[in-house]
């Protein structure tokens, strides 16, 4: 049960998720504990291709690679050909030329790495395309929120902000139903798209949301940069009405409910500077459990040997 790509995750089975899940604990407790690498992968090549800008989700599989003994090399995007007109095609035909196993590619572009991954042998694994897919974010905020539901079957997410433009939230709702999570949006009416799974419910308004009774709440930053006309008056009226303002913390730090964060956070917007340090905050956690799920799917990703040469 291994794939050349992971591309999203709408293509994986329940199956297949869980298998990821389940290999990423023990990769986990690999690294936080004496244990700091493995030859798992010792002699493959991983090569990090982000045309935006990244953090997090870039390091993380910098670390993940290297803790599987991978040898890992960053294509400098902005100091490379790229910035001098040359085409996808001829970077994919340098890439091969390579010889590279794995490619981590993000772009602003939905269904880039789907094009790398016809045209190479290497594993390519798409870190975000666009407002389409973040399929190893989804894998990661899945191990979480199973680390505290067990059995998640049955239990509820609420996802606030823009998710409109967020691969993230395209990606982990999709995830979080696979393993029979109730999903649930909500967001300013111009942020929350009206068409797309009939199973999600979609809010406008904090109390309702709240009445529904969510096991977690997973915040979204808003995304300004992809946004090309105003949807909302200001940042201040989001946070009125959308963010997790004190007063809302109470509540829900009183009903005991889980805050979830892909990062980066935009403090005093989405959430107020007492979430994070709230006991059931798992943002950190989500951040460690990354390495971990990128290993596990590095570690899952096998070459076709019938692809493009």
């Amino acid at each position: 049960m291994t794939r050349k790509d992971l591309l999203d995750i709408e293509s994986l089975s329940r199956r297949e998720i869980e298998h990821l899940l389940d290999q990423a604990g023990p990769f986990k407790e690999l690294f936080t504990r004496s244990v700091k690498k493995v030859p798992a992968l010792k002699g493959k090549s991983v090569l990090t291709l982000f045309y935006e800008p990244s953090t997090r989700t870039l390091s993380s599989f910098e670390v993940a690679a290297k803790r599987l003994s991978a040898d890992v090399t960053n294509f400098d995007v902005p100091h490379s050909s790229v910035v001098k007109g040359e085409s996808v095609r001829d970077t994919i035909a340098t890439l091969q030329a390579m010889r590279t196993d794995y490619i981590i590619v993000r772009n602003k572009m939905a269904g880039l790495p789907l094009v790398i991954a016809r045209e190479t042998k290497a594993c390519v694994i798409n870190a975000g395309d666009g407002a389409h897919a973040h399929p190893t974010q989804a894998l990661l905020d899945g191990f979480t929120f199973r680390e505290v539901f067990p059995k998640p079957e049955g239990k509820k997410i609420l996802i606030v902000g823009d998710i409109l433009h967020s691969r993230v939230a395209r990606s982990t709702s999709t995830l979080m139903r696979k393993l029979g999570v109730e999903v649930a949006w909500l967001g300013p009416g111009s942020l929350v798209p009206k068409y797309g799974p009939e199973d999600i419910r979609r809010f406008t308004n904090f109390d309702e949301a709240m009445q529904w009774a969510p096991d977690s709440i997973y915040l979204l930053r808003v995304q300004m940069e992809r946004q090309d006309a105003p949807y909302f008056p200001s940042l201040r009226e989001y946070t009125k009405l959308y963010g997790v303002t004190r007063e809302r913390f109470k509540r829900i730090a009183d009903q005991g409910i889980y805050i979830m964060h892909p990062g980066p956070v935009n403090r005093g917007v989405e959430l107020c500077d007492d979430v994070m340090n709230y006991s059931r905050c798992l943002i950190d956690q989500q951040v460690e459990n990354g390495i971990a799920a990128r290993m596990a799917v590095l570690y899952w990703l096998k070459p076709d040997e019938n692809s493009p040469s």
